[in-house]
């Protein structure tokens, strides 16, 4: 199977079932030189742009991207741009910072809880386009609770303001994104718990579990004890952590969720991304593609000879946009510092799904090798 795909200024590739998403050749499309440009006072300038949650807004394509302050503070600042890949404007300050009580809350939010769940910073921002709505997932870290993460939600019509509705849920989180439309009159969403300790980052890293909820702003999701996706055992590119990375993008033959996962090796611990096709009537029902659609590369993180570089050998998205005619715009971080666009097709993923799947509970492949 292949698909032509535009990647902007007129060139077009072919993506496949061997080659799922093409590079934009110019990546990245936005790094911290970028931001530090309009960011110039010292303690604003940061090392770092990436894991950015994207969507069109009007007729501009608006990205909510994480970047590290020098001081090691994670913000979320915002950049616009006309056709989704160039040109990126980088509002002039941050959108989320740590919460302070002159922020904007919701009606029976504890603004001093609310400070303290991001002391520490603000992470991984998605936008997910719920019921016409932009509702930002992110993370928010305390400064003094080793490793103590909520995933928090904020509701915004401009992206210059928002409304704070607090934590998701009262428990350490990461990695929340939330259907688009309500399914049997529920939202639905996907989730990657921690483990039960704080600080811990094993078991409960390697399942991805689906919640429902009747109002997606209260913060009362009820979570399947049974995860919809499990690794944890190899061979395997995900052997080792797995994770929602973009808010599910509802296709005529599913629901494609692009998710990140990890295998330790000798060298370190590479992320890839991959994807997993959800039911449109019952999202718990999933087929998994065993084959990653990207894995890292130099050409993911071009940065200067003195340029930071956070993490390597990382892929990590945040975000997939749709177009009309079935291409997909895949927004990435690489190495955690430089922030780039893939693109690919839609009914190319679907059939990696179905064509080359793995038990998305056992891991065990459903073709012959």
């Amino acid at each position: 199977m292949e698909r032509k795909v535009e990647l902007g200024h007129g060139r077009v590739g072919v993506v496949s079932l061997n080659e799922p998403m093409l590079r934009y050749p110019d990546n990245p499309v936005l790094t911290a030189q970028h931001v530090n440009e309009v960011w110039t006072e010292p303690h604003r300038q940061v090392v770092t742009v990436h894991n950015a949650g994207v969507a069109v807004v009007g007729d501009e394509t608006v990205m909510v991207f994480r970047s590290h302050l020098r001081c090691g503070v994670s913000v979320i600042g915002v950049a616009r741009s006309a056709d989704g890949i160039t040109d990126w404007r980088v509002a002039p300050a941050p959108l989320l910072e740590p919460a302070t009580p002159a922020d904007t809350f919701a009606s029976g939010v504890e603004e001093s809880a609310m400070v303290r769940i991001e002391s520490g910073g603000v992470e991984d921002p998605r936008i997910n386009v719920v019921d016409g709505e932009y509702v930002i997932t992110y993370s928010g870290y305390d400064a003094q609770v080793r490793n103590q993460v909520r995933v928090c939600l904020a509701v915004t019509d401009d992206f210059t303001r928002v409304v704070r509705h607090g934590p998701v849920l009262q428990q350490d989180m990461r990695n929340v994104v939330i259907f688009s439309e309500r399914i049997g009159g529920r939202y639905f969403a996907l989730f990657r718990p921690n483990d039960v300790l704080p600080g811990d980052t094993g078991g409960a890293y390697t399942q991805i579990r689906i919640g429902t909820a009747v109002d997606f702003r209260a913060g009362e999701w009820e979570i399947d004890d049974e995860p919809i996706m499990r690794t944890g055992w190899g061979p395997s590119a995900f052997s080792d952590k797995i994770g929602p990375g973009a808010p599910p993008v509802r296709t005529p033959a599913g629901w494609l969720n692009l998710f990140h996962g990890v295998r330790t090796t000798m060298d370190g611990n590479p992320y890839v991304l991959g994807v997993a096709l959800h039911d449109l009537d019952d999202p718990r029902r999933v087929q998994m593609s065993s084959v990653p659609v990207l894995f890292p590369t130099r050409a993911d993180c071009r940065v200067g000879e003195s340029d930071y570089v956070h993490v390597p050998n990382v892929v990590f998205s945040c975000a997939m946009v749709p177009r009309t005619d079935g291409t997909l715009l895949v927004y990435y971080a690489g190495n955690d510092t430089v922030m780039n666009v893939a693109v690919t097709h839609e009914d190319v993923l679907v059939e990696l799904c179905r064509r080359y799947g793995q038990n998305p509970l056992t891991g065990q492949l459903l073709y012959p090798t």
